[in-house]
């Protein structure tokens, strides 16, 4: 299962970020074919939302055969295999380390000191597995 977060900062509106980590987490593998979802309500609340939003992001998951909603037992990854382009997972990507630079910048941290922190982290994930 993934964890949902929603940025009201990215401009992107929040029924559109909750299908994005829904496909990205199913082209990772950390949401498998079969898997249930949460309810509507449950991820509203989670997330501080409007149903209206979670059900309109699980809904176009529907059209696009992503998802399947079986009355009375939930909504689940449907075995249609995703890929996102590779000029997706660039612009997603960059987008992210744009964002995460800017905070960092305003903080005070240099390139050099991002870079080390991650490279740091990398060893430490290294280390636990």
């Amino acid at each position: 299962m993934i964890d949902f977060k929603l940025d009201p900062k990215s401009g992107a509106p929040f029924y559109r970020q909750i299908i994005d980590q829904i496909k990205f987490g199913i082209a990772a593998g950390k949401l498998k074919t079969g898997e249930q979802l949460p309810t509507v309500r449950s991820l509203a609340v989670d997330l501080k939302v409007n149903l209206n939003t979670v059900a309109k992001a699980y809904k176009e998951l529907e059209i696009q055969n992503i998802l399947a909603t079986q009355q009375g037992t939930g909504t689940f990854i449907s075995d249609l295999k995703i890929q996102i382009p590779t000029e997706e997972k660039k612009n997603k990507l960059k987008e992210i380390c744009n964002e995460f630079s800017a905070i960092a910048f305003s903080y005070g941290f240099s390139i050099e000191d991002i870079i080390n922190q991650l490279q740091k982290q990398k060893s430490d994930e290294n280390n636990y597995k």
